[in-house]
């Protein structure tokens, strides 16, 4: 009787076992192909060698600006 408990216990062990090993083993794929992925722009992001427009904020642009409307 204690051979069938021994048989059927280090069975069901083994299924536990091998089930928690797939399952880290499927987690650290899917993380893995996540990171790898290529990460998605935003639709308005220039497309590189498009100019874009800016404004210029520096001390001697402003200051230059605050002294012509004076």
């Amino acid at each position: 009787m204690n051979i069938l408990f021994l048989l059927i216990y280090f069975t069901l062990f083994a299924l536990i076992l091998g089930s928690a090993f797939a399952l880290m083993w499927g987690n650290i794929k899917s993380i893995n192909d996540e990171m790898n992925k290529q990460p998605l722009k935003h639709p308005e992001a220039p497309i590189p060698g498009e100019q874009v427009m800016y404004v210029d904020l520096n001390k001697e642009r402003l200051e230059q600006l605050y002294q012509t409307n004076d």
